[in-house]
């Protein structure tokens, strides 16, 4: 079993930053390939990036060289750092945690927006 409590969104300027955290409690952090998703209004939740168990990230193309993910499993807590922030990428921001697809858990949300 983890919970999944993610902070950090908020609203900021085109060009900006913000930095998300998930941090994960009630189970073995460590062992969890980890995500973060995002859905627009009217959109598919979509994948933006992940990270395996072992620190290996990937990245949907359209945010690459923008946003980093990074995983602390000492703390068990993941993050996005997300830099040149583009107003599309409004969005409710998730965490994801996963298990060989056999244990699965999300977060609340937080809502990131990007306008000037």
């Amino acid at each position: 079993q983890v919970q999944l409590v993610e902070s950090g969104g908020g609203l900021v300027q085109p060009g900006g930053s913000l930095r998300l955290s998930c941090a994960a409690s009630g189970s073995i952090f460590s062992i969890y390939a980890m995500g973060w998703y995002r859905q627009a209004p009217g959109k598919q939740r979509e994948l933006v990036a992940a990270i395996s168990s072992g620190g290996t990230p990937t990245y949907v193309d359209s945010v690459k060289g923008r946003f980093t993910i990074s995983r602390d499993n000492a703390k068990n807590t993941m993050y996005l750092q997300m830099n040149s922030l583009k107003p599309e990428d409004t969005a409710v921001y998730y965490c994801n945690a996963n298990w060989r697809s056999k244990f699965d858990y999300w977060g609340q949300g937080t809502q990131v927006t990007v306008s000037s």
